[in-house]
């Protein structure tokens, strides 16, 4: 059995009846929940080579998860537009049970790039398949409203860390959240002409504080608003958010910077100050790199991190969510292991952005 088709049984037999996508089935700290940034990539992968009722599903579960706050969201709007301080507590939280409940271990929950990932791939898959996921608009104008309401402000990085920080891949996938739901067509006036405004809110700020311009160099963009520093997850920013075009060259140079600082030997770090598990290479960051190539017609460097994916599964052809042999801070592993186990294998986002590389390589399976 190839890996394409491996991955496509393994997130099928895994998805919850519900629709929801489970980040990983044995990982202590991740089992029994589904994150929207994870299943919205996953459901992208397969989406791809044509399981369509898969990714249905995980859509509609989207849908019914933040409709079903809607109330809540309009709460928090309301209060927001009073004046009054809405705290990171009380926000929507970032991952949810198989069954669509808030979780109940305390977790870092208020990110907003999951919002926005989700509403970016509903519109991807609906254009795909020519069709609309029946009974979203409920939740694609809650998201919207609470995506308009409140992108400016700080929360949770993709790692879940830096509360106090406005994080610019969360920003891009916010702005590609916001332009699709504009493009699904079921907003309000109202509800189209504020997230138009959001969007280009988005796109100012970026441009004016979450973009460095060395004088030696090219100018990229940044982990966060006011530092030089970068982070893996600002390749989404370019593919497939498109807050800059792979030929523009603020994402031009994104994408080399990202590669400059974080890759090895086809694998790629989250940030290099990472300490998580010792800080290792991320399969699915290996996936966003050689999608931005791919994008960009350098299909070479693209199959090379490909083959790098493919040869991180174990014999069972299960992805890890990293891997251990090149960690930047070795130290710290052990701390890991003794909290929460071994790595998360399988990590589904790994086989979800597995699934979109091959695809775009046009490798099936």
């Amino acid at each position: 059995m190839t890996l394409v088709s491996h991955s496509l049984d393994l997130i099928r037999r895994l998805q919850a009846p519900t629709g929801a996508y489970p980040a990983s089935p044995t990982f202590s700290a991740y089992r029994g929940y589904s994150w929207l940034r994870d299943g919205a990539f996953i459901a992208e992968g397969v989406s791809r080579h044509g399981d369509a009722s898969g990714a249905d599903a995980f859509h509609a579960w989207c849908a019914r998860v933040v409709g079903d706050r809607a109330g809540q969201v309009d709460a928090l709007v309301s209060r927001a537009a009073r004046g009054e301080t809405v705290s990171p507590a009380e926000m929507l939280p970032t991952r949810f049970t198989l069954e669509g409940a808030d979780g109940t271990e305390e977790w870092w929950d208020f990110q907003l790039d999951g919002y926005g990932t989700w509403l970016w791939a509903l519109l991807e898959h609906a254009r795909r398949h020519g069709r609309t996921v029946a009974g979203t608009d409920k939740g694609v104008r809650a998201a919207a409203r609470y995506l308009t309401a409140f992108w400016h402000l700080p929360c949770y990085d993709w790692w879940e860390e830096h509360l106090d920080r406005r994080h610019v891949a969360t920003l891009g996938s916010v702005h590609a959240g916001l332009r699709a739901a504009i493009g699904l067509g079921v907003l309000s006036r109202p509800e189209t002409e504020a997230a138009e405004g959001a969007v280009a809110g988005i796109a100012a700020l970026v441009a004016a504080e979450g973009v460095t311009r060395p004088v030696d160099g090219r100018p990229h963009l940044t982990k966060w608003l006011g530092t030089d520093a970068v982070d893996a997850s600002l390749l989404a920013c370019v593919t497939p958010f498109g807050l800059y075009g792979a030929d523009d060259p603020v994402g031009a140079g994104t994408v080399a910077e990202v590669e400059r600082r974080l890759a090895r030997d086809g694998g790629v770090y989250r940030y290099l100050d990472d300490t998580f598990y010792g800080g290792g290479r991320w399969v699915l960051l290996a996936g966003f790199l050689g999608w931005n190539h791919a994008r960009a017609g350098r299909s070479g460097e693209a199959r090379r991190y490909l083959r790098w994916m493919e040869a991180q599964a174990t014999p069972a052809g299960d992805l890890p969510e990293q891997v251990s042999d090149l960690l930047l801070d070795p130290g710290r592993r052990q701390e890991w292991l003794d909290r929460w186990g071994p790595v998360a294998t399988p990590l589904l986002w790994s086989h979800g952005m597995y699934l979109i590389l091959a695809d775009e390589l046009e490798v099936g399976a």
